[in-house]
């Protein structure tokens, strides 16, 4: 190849704008090579034919994908392969940008000046229930994929079952799990006696104890419920009425009982019998 199809990395930076640094660490890691080093100096020749390519790597990069995807596009064998990259990283953008502005609208939400009497609290007696249930230690990180994966177990479990269901899904959160962000979650599915048929290993027929609680409605977003958690926090303890014993959910079914997002949410604070 002649000197003059060659670029020196100072040029080739100009031409991408891509810094030195950068393109020399996007070739030790073997998402941008030189066409040519010299044996001597190590002085690293870029090609014309590479100005583009460096230009894809920029935008890639601006759009937050790891190295590990860029490399992966930059040396696809088929255009398939890039195209499958590509696609599941733009769904990745587009869920965290989903979650962004569902942020932002809670924190706009945060800025108004609250409302007293936002949300309607009752106490109530929640009678002990029989339940297939589920108890494991989770974290706080996994939580969300472990409710849904649980959940979706008993589901089947009860559909192959001689049992009816006696009342919407539930879970137990411990005192542990939120000082902790760790600790024995118990997810259930309340079911009128008998039941026969086999159990799933880590499937257990249990009595969920009765509760006296304060009890609120979280209808809205996910991200939210820690708002309702909040308030029903202090609308115990102004009261003085806290007691002892996990916090309690209820997931009231919208739709289908088995669409496991069709649903909100009913916050269960234990508090003193009186």
């Amino acid at each position: 190849m002649a000197m003059t199809t060659k670029l020196s990395i100072g040029d080739f930076s100009r031409m991408t704008y891509l810094s030195v640094k950068t393109l020399r660490h996007y070739h030790d890691v073997g998402v941008l090579e030189p066409v040519e080093i010299d044996p001597s100096s190590g002085y690293r020749f870029y090609a014309p034919s590479q100005v583009g390519l460096a230009q894809m790597v920029r935008r890639l990069r601006d759009l937050g994908m790891p190295l590990d995807d860029v490399r992966t596009i930059m040396h696809a064998p088929d255009a398939q392969t890039r195209d499958a990259t590509l696609v599941a990283h733009l769904q990745r953008m587009e869920q965290q940008l989903a979650q962004t502005q569902q942020t932002v609208a809670s924190l706009r939400t945060l800025l108004q000046l609250p409302d007293e009497d936002a949300l309607h609290v009752q106490r109530r007696i929640i009678a002990a229930t029989e339940a297939l249930a589920i108890s494991e230690h989770v974290a706080a990180e996994d939580a969300v994929a472990w409710w849904m994966e649980a959940f979706g177990l008993l589901h089947r479990t009860v559909a192959g079952l001689k049992a009816t269901r006696s009342g919407p899904d539930g879970a137990l959160f411990p005192t542990e799990f939120f000082e902790n962000e760790a600790g024995e979650i118990t997810v259930f599915l309340p079911l009128a006696p008998p039941v026969d048929g086999t159990l799933p290993a880590r499937v257990q027929l249990m009595t969920v104890p009765a509760i006296h609680a304060a009890v609120a409605l979280h209808d809205g977003p996910f991200g939210d419920l820690d708002r309702t958690y909040g308030e029903l926090g202090n609308w115990v303890l102004a009261r003085a009425a806290g007691a002892d014993g996990s916090i309690r959910e209820y997931y009231l079914p919208t739709g289908d009982p088995d669409d496991l997002l069709a649903h909100t949410t009913e916050v269960c604070w234990p508090v003193k019998a009186g």
